[in-house]
């Protein structure tokens, strides 16, 4: 048999596996929209830091899923400003694409307030270079139980989402 015979038995096993694959997901570090009287402190800096793990762990919880690992230095040198893979769909999953991502989280934490503030999320398709879903969850308090369970409500959305794909 030749290798060309072979390879062309071989590749409908190749691509039925990979499309039972788990989903990859790569999930972005959050950025702070702090638009409250006393905006960009510390603590609410590193509370916004801690929402990307958080998520990453709830998602990995919520279902079959695979975690893609995007550096901050990575995701720095695509964004060339605030807010920009947020609204640039097509840069965010061209960005995913780069690690081998089928879907790229993209957030915001935007505290308009300190009695409450909201998880944004733009899930994109990578394949398709666009906005799969968009996700808003509201954090009553600044509590560490409240951002996880924020973080929990989001992952549960996105699982939900991605299920119905």
């Amino acid at each position: 048999m030749t290798s060309k015979l072979i390879f062309a038995l071989l590749l409908p096993l190749l691509l039925g596996h990979n499309s039972n694959a788990s989903p990859r997901i790569a999930v972005l570090d959050f950025e702070l929209n702090d638009i409250s009287s006393l905006p960009n402190t510390p603590t609410e800096r590193q509370r916004t830091a801690s929402l990307r793990p958080l998520l990453e762990r709830s998602v990995r919880q919520s279902g079959d899923y695979t975690i893609v690992r995007i550096s901050a230095d990575a995701q720095l040198a695509a964004n060339p400003g605030f807010g920009y893979l947020f609204h640039f769909h097509d840069l965010a999953a061209d960005l995913g694409r780069k690690y081998g991502a089928d879907w790229v989280v993209v957030g915001q934490h935007s505290k308009p307030s300190f009695l409450y503030s909201y998880l944004l999320v733009h899930l994109v398709d990578v394949r398709n270079r666009t906005l799969g879903a968009n996700f808003a969850v509201e954090l009553k308090g600044n509590h560490e139980k409240v951002t996880q369970h924020g973080a929990k409500a989001m992952a549960s959305k996105i699982a939900g989402f991605l299920e119905r794909q």
